[in-house]
């Protein structure tokens, strides 16, 4: 169930009526379960087999772990648990990569090799769930959480239908005790999942899916491009893929609030950072908290000499970029960030904060880093991208995609309430902000406001979000 369909519209107040009548934790957590793996399988049936097996190794593992305790085998455990779960999402996700490169490397010497690639659709959310349960697993092993023994509640921690499409990635200790837990309807908690649901589709539905239209102009056919337009291409597709995710995220929040639920925050203005450290401290918190906790800090973290430190930090964003996907281009992205934030390191920039205008340079600075290396994100190849980066700096044509008047309003209009509302977050006491003014008359006004433009300007039109492919 996407949340920018009218699918969601109709069918989740009756998954909220279902959920508050089932006034008893276990029938209401049944209710979700049958829920979540409904609306999963209804995408691919197929796919639940991969979910439940992702479910069925790291739940029995753990109890492995909790069972035998002392057992000088549970670090072999660990690993086959850890390989068994990221099975799943080697082969759905890496195999064809990993296949071409070898095709590829074999042909270059001479060497014609003949294994098939695979035509499988990528699993929903396979890369969300399978990480969830990685650090569910790897809690259990270090002694950080209790083994989950209710099967039930487990399969729900993994597959809440709220977060399992694009996250926020939750961690056992903080879901797994709302899971269990008796939830009563509060209604100061309902509204605030109102509002994180009502900015979320404004971003998606508004923003994010206008602003998509422009951008696949300039990038499908960058060939024809001046630019000028690559560049406003480029800062567009920073704001569309920050609007579908922060978007999605901001969803999941609120429908997560709405069931009783408080779900990990991912984003927290992340184009306001002052340096490319700073971003990741904003952007896709669960994803950066996860990579520390299960990738920067075993590999050593800051516990050790420098280049050693420096070498962890690039190591995990180069994590970061496969798990993003299968291609070059991610890995190359998730290597800027690294290597971006190691220069900062060096020179003390990661923890130095600036006032006034230098914080204005800061954080036009970082923009501009992080949205060029949006432009390897965003195109199919290296080719295409370094295509993409060379007419940005060497086409001084000033000429722009064609666009009709009225998008062009469209765009400018929702791009510049995301801006004024991310500063008026930022800079602005919490009374003073849109959605928590301490006018009622204020707060009225931007629901109202939102609510038309959502209905009268949002697409409506089943779109995927971007990270529901990773």
């Amino acid at each position: 169930m996407l949340f920018n369909s009218f699918e969601f519209i109709w069918l989740f107040p009756i998954v909220f009526i279902v959920c508050c009548v089932s006034r008893r934790t276990k029938w209401s957590n049944a209710c979700l379960l049958l829920i979540s793996y409904g609306l999963y399988c209804k995408w691919k049936p197929v796919y639940g087999l991969i979910l439940f097996w992702v479910t069925v190794v790291t739940y029995f593992v753990a109890l492995f772990f909790e069972k035998h305790s002392k057992h000088n085998r549970n670090k072999l455990a660990f690993g086959c648990g850890v390989i068994l779960t990221l099975a799943p999402l080697a082969l759905f996700k890496y195999y064809n990569f990993c296949n071409e490169q070898l095709s590829s490397l074999f042909l270059s010497v001479g060497i014609i090799t003949g294994l098939p690639g695979l035509n499988w659709a990528l699993p929903l959310g396979i890369s969300f769930y399978t990480f969830q349960a990685v650090g569910y697993l790897s809690d259990v092993y270090h002694k950080r959480v209790e083994a989950e023994r209710n099967w039930w509640n487990y399969m729900l921690f993994v597959s809440f239908f709220p977060q399992i499409v694009s996250g926020p990635i939750s961690r056992a200790k903080d879901l797994l005790p709302q899971i269990k837990s008796e939830r009563k309807f509060n209604y100061s908690q309902a509204v605030q999942g109102l509002k994180w649901l009502l900015w979320g589709m404004f971003l998606k539905v508004v923003m994010a899916d206008r602003v998509g239209i422009y951008v696949d102009t300039v990038f499908n056919n960058y060939e024809y491009q001046t630019g000028l337009s690559c560049w406003l291409g480029s800062i567009l597709y920073s704001f569309q893929i920050y609007g579908d995710f922060a978007g999605y995220s901001y969803m999941a929040i609120g429908v997560g609030q709405l069931l009783g639920f408080e779900l990990t925050n991912n984003f927290r203005r992340p184009y306001l950072s002052q340096s490319v450290t700073d971003f990741w401290h904003r952007w896709h918190i669960s994803l950066s908290t996860w990579l520390r906790d299960y990738v920067y800090i075993p590999l050593g973290g800051s516990r050790c000499g420098k280049l050693r430190n420096y070498w962890n930090v690039f190591l995990t964003f180069l994590v970061s970029g496969v798990w993003h996907g299968a291609n070059w281009t991610f890995i190359i992205w998730g290597m800027i960030h690294g290597l971006f934030q190691i220069v900062e390191k060096i020179f003390g920039w990661n923890k130095a904060k600036s006032n006034g205008w230098r914080k204005v340079v800061r954080v036009m600075l970082t923009f501009i880093i992080v949205n060029l290396a949006w432009v390897f994100f965003r195109m199919p190849t290296l080719i295409q991208a370094c295509d993409v980066i060379n007419k940005m700096f060497s086409n001084h044509q000033v000429a722009l995609a064609t666009i009709t008047p009225a998008m062009m309003l469209f765009i400018v209009f929702s791009v510049g309430i995301v801006v004024f509302k991310d500063m008026s977050d930022e800079l602005l006491p919490l009374r003073y902000t849109l959605f928590h003014h301490q006018y009622k008359l204020v707060r009225w006004i931007t629901y109202v406001v939102l609510m038309c433009m959502i209905l009268t300007c949002g697409v409506f039109d089943n779109s995927q979000f971007i990270y529901a492919n990773f």
